[in-house]
């Protein structure tokens, strides 16, 4: 049975629910879940829905009309149909723990992605990433050539299709422009001690300063360097007695599940931006259980 899900935003009123369920079930569906939220400092209203279609399959005729219902509550919609994969674009440089995982998620089904390709600035990982049956692109960056090899990103983006970008530890700063481009579809993964741990060796900053928290942050991308709305985070106590060392392998573990967390987010439309950000829906109840079965 075709499964699909119904995204909206909106400023927030009566009668939003009652008339999008009204509608699914004039066109034969059945709602399997349904998550809503308002913002009352905004004022916005927040809404995401699962159903099935066993009387209409057809998107587009459950789609039919419901832009006059979207544009009496000036909401912003999608509809999304579950059996279509997400198209990705990976981008890392020279640590592959965060893209090791991902390969490994998407193997066996826990992320269902379609991973158009992998970009890297370096050629650590061509092998592994051809192994895996993905196209691989090796695009260095120079101050000299920076533009350029943007440009040549930008060109591999769009020739595979991309919905998202996912910044698997990719050490280069993205221009201003392609960030405006690829707004809400770029995802980076960073440690959490920024700002207060700047620079190349954050873990060890952390351990000469003692700290007892160390963690990750998943967020999409913006002008602004590691400012953009936060999607997932996640910590992990740590104590005197461990090495600086023992930090970055921590570390490293944290960033990948937190970015795997924000990449299973949203590619099942869980995200919504609000400002600076977010509203993050947990996951619906049959969502793990048919990517185990896929």
């Amino acid at each position: 049975m075709s499964q699909y899900i119904l995204t909206a935003s909106c400023a927030s009123t009566r009668g939003i629910v009652a008339a999008v369920s009204s509608h699914l079930a004039a066109r034969g569906c059945n709602i399997l879940d349904s998550a809503q939220f308002v913002d009352r400092d905004a004022d916005r209203f927040f809404m995401r829905v699962g159903f099935d279609a066993e009387e209409t399959p057809d998107l587009a005729a459950i789609e039919a009309g419901f832009a006059e219902l979207a544009e009496r509550f000036s909401m912003r919609y999608s509809f999304h149909d579950t059996s279509r994969r997400m198209k990705v674009l990976l981008m890392v440089s020279r640590f592959g723990h965060c893209l090791n995982d991902i390969l490994y998620r998407w193997r066996i089904g826990a992320l269902p992605i379609d991973i158009v390709g992998v970009v890297s600035n370096h050629l650590d990982y061509q092998k592994l990433v051809v192994n895996h049956d993905i196209p691989f692109h090796h695009v260095p960056v120079t101050k000299a050539n920076k533009a350029e090899a943007e440009a040549r990103i930008l060109a591999v983006a769009q020739g595979a299709g991309t919905e998202l970008i996912v910044l698997a530890r990719y050490m280069q700063v993205l221009s201003d422009a392609m960030c405006r481009d690829m707004s809400g579809r770029i995802i980076n993964i960073h440690h959490s001690f920024l700002p207060s741990f700047k620079g190349a060796n954050p873990y060890k900053q952390a351990y000469e300063r003692g700290v007892k928290l160390i963690g990750a942050t998943a967020h999409y991308v913006t002008a602004d360097l590691d400012e953009g709305p936060i999607i997932e985070q996640d910590v992990a106590r740590v104590t005197h007695a461990q090495s600086a060392s023992d930090y970055v392998t921590i570390g490293r573990d944290i960033e990948a599940q937190v970015l795997a967390r924000a990449i299973h987010a949203h590619i099942h439309h869980r995200v919504f931006p609000n400002g600076d950000r977010t509203v993050v829906f947990p996951a619906s109840p049959g969502e793990h259980a048919s990517e185990r079965m896929g």
